[in-house]
């Protein structure tokens, strides 16, 4: 299996890993349970269809904000 490196908040990190403690799991599982559960199944594309409908029905504006990468990660 392929490794994948990826950058997580270390706040974000410890309470996953209690998580994944607490469930008897880890932090890998969880991950692979995740992603197999979003895109993993045989009705992914029939979802990502959808979801791509609804966005194109909603009509968005971006009231003239220009977006960047790393918008996508303030909360």
């Amino acid at each position: 299996m392929p490794n994948v490196t990826l950058s997580i908040d270390e706040g974000l990190l410890a309470r996953s890993r209690d998580y994944a403690r607490a469930h008897r799991t880890t932090l890998n599982g969880m991950i692979r349970s995740l992603l197999q559960s979003t895109v993993g199944g045989a009705d992914y594309p029939t979802r990502l269809s959808e979801c791509l409908e609804l966005a194109d029905q909603a009509n968005g504006h971006s009231r003239g904000r220009r977006w960047k990468r790393s918008d996508l990660y303030d909360v």
